[in-house]
């Protein structure tokens, strides 16, 4: 990619305000999670029994997500058929299908009051669909229970099957997510059996269904200022709406390690780009995961 001007004197600024690893950097801390509204929603998912994306991938938002009672709820079991690099989230052989599943979130949506849900999961490639048709029933009995919820379904990448996508498609949600990651040249340390393009080419098939369509990354895993635009650019030429980008944060020292600490600068960089580049939303800052402020990303789309 040909860097211009303006993205030079970025980068420059950038190379001068390098963070040494070692003890976080003050933009990176966060408050521990307490309060009525954050006991309230751990006790309905415990009750529920239910797993959140936000538990099992520690995320450093569950704070203030939780205490303005949302959550992105994480479906088809807590084990994953996948090996990522960057992930907390247990792998193993996952448990057989639980069919009640899908009632049960639709029920603590309609609990929660939730006027937008984020719905999540696992990988589960031993699937003849890799779970696509819970997914189609969650968003369902979503409907059904809350009409008025607008619904977001980050998916996995299903193997590229064109038959799970149409399953998807019969109760299609109002955004749909897949995440890139990372850079290209770093799949096969940190996403080993995904494939870049084949995530690219489920995002174009989405919007050619005219959803809305969005994809996340994380930076300081070991990419290059330059790859993170050209996928950036990628992403737009697949009709992607919005775009996710935070820091990655080792989740144990069986992880990656984190490469370096992005500093508030570039991550503004990457917004100010993206918005230039076609995307209608940029969520871009150190503690950005892909469900952050996904609310009110649907009430600006909706």
């Amino acid at each position: 990619m040909v860097i211009n001007q303006h993205q030079r004197e970025y980068k420059e600024q950038i190379e001068k305000t390098k963070v040494p690893l070692g003890k976080r950097p003050e933009w990176l801390k966060v408050k521990l999670p307490m309060g009525d509204n954050y006991t309230d929603v751990k006790n309905l998912m415990r009750r529920q029994s239910l797993h959140t994306v936000c538990e099992e991938a520690k995320c450093p938002n569950i704070a203030e997500c939780w205490n303005h009672r949302t959550a992105t709820f994480m479906i088809l079991g807590d084990t994953c058929t996948r090996s990522c690099g960057f992930c907390n989230v247990k792998v193993g052989i996952p448990n057989e299908l639980d069919l009640a599943e899908p009632r049960r979130v639709a029920d603590s949506v309609k609990e929660l009051g939730l006027k937008h849900v984020v719905i999540t999961s696992v990988n589960r490639d031993e699937l003849n669909d890799g779970g696509a048709s819970i997914f189609s029933e969650t968003i369902r009995l979503i409907n059904e229970e809350t009409p008025d919820t607008t619904i977001e379904i980050l998916i996995p990448d299903f193997r590229g099957d064109k038959n799970s996508f149409d399953i998807i498609m019969k109760y299609p949600p109002d955004i749909l997510n897949h995440n890139l990651e990372t850079v290209p040249r770093l799949y096969h340390v940190v996403r080993p059996q995904a494939k870049y393009e084949r995530s690219l080419n489920l995002i174009r098939w989405f919007k050619d269904k005219y959803l809305r369509t969005k994809s996340g990354i994380m930076v300081g895993i070991g990419e290059q200022p330059e790859e993170v635009l050209d996928l950036m650019k990628d992403l737009v030429d697949r009709g992607c709406d919005i775009l996710t980008i935070g820091q990655y944060l080792q989740p144990t020292k069986m992880h990656l390690p984190v490469d370096r600490f992005v500093t508030p600068e570039e991550f503004n960089m990457y917004k100010e780009e993206g918005l230039k580049m076609g995307f209608k939303i940029v969520e871009s800052s150190p503690l950005v995961r892909s469900s952050y402020h996904a609310d009110m990303h649907a009430r600006a789309l909706f």
